[in-house]
This record gives C-alpha cells, sequence and structure tokens, in this order.
C-alpha cells in the first residue's frame, strides 16, 4: 500500500500537523499572562530557528538520493563553506548569501 496515494493517511498527516503547530506556536498565547518561562528556557529558545536552519541545510548539503555524499565533488559543500567563511568574515547577510551562490553556480558551470 503507497501511503502517499491513500486520503485517510494524508489527512491524519496534515490534521496532526495543524494541532501540533497550533499546540507549540500558539501555547505561549494561551497561557496566563501570570505564566513566566525559566531565563534558560527562554535563552535556549533564541537558538530554535537557527537549529531548524542548520538541519535543512545539512541536510541538503550533505546528502544524495538519501545518501551520505561528502566528497570534493560536492559543489553545495564548497559553497557551503565558502559562504561560512564570509559570514564570520562580515556577519553579511546579503555578502553571505552572495558568495554561496556565486561559488556554487561557478563550481556547477565550470567544473
Amino acid at each position: 500500500m503507497n501511503h502517499f496515494h491513500d486520503w485517510g493517511y494524508l489527512a491524519a498527516a496534515i490534521a496532526g500537523l495543524t494541532v501540533a503547530t497550533v499546540v507549540t506556536r500558539g501555547s505561549f498565547f494561551m497561557l496566563p499572562a501570570r505564566f513566566a518561562l525559566p531565563a534558560q528556557v527562554e535563552r535556549a529558545l533564541r537558538y530554535a530557528p537557527a537549529c531548524a536552519l542548520t538541519a535543512i541545510v545539512a541536510q541538503g548539503v550533505l546528502t544524495k538520493n538519501h545518501e551520505p555524499y561528502i566528497t570534493v565533488h560536492n559543489f553545495q559543500w564548497w559553497a557551503l563553506l565558502a559562504a561560512a567563511a564570509v559570514f564570520v568574515k562580515t556577519r553579511n547577510m546579503v555578502a553571505t548569501i552572495a558568495v554561496g551562490m556565486a561559488v556554487f553556480t561557478v563550481l556547477r558551470l565550470w567544473a
């Protein structure tokens, strides 16, 4: 049975993800005003977006066809390293994106 063609499975997945999203994101608004998160939790939550982005980028860069792809022929890896170096040096997001995309494009077209 192919679950991707089963409408009941798809509806249950969408409903489950909707509930999970509403509960996790809406809980901050649904809690009473007097309830405050501990300082350690608030500090930890500041890193959540960066962790999520890292997980998404790492999966896209370090795998190919659901298999690890860490070779010198992985142009995305070289672009990621160049972009990271630019970000560490400049802290400029536009420069980071521009350099990463430029390195990837050059390697893809001429390598």
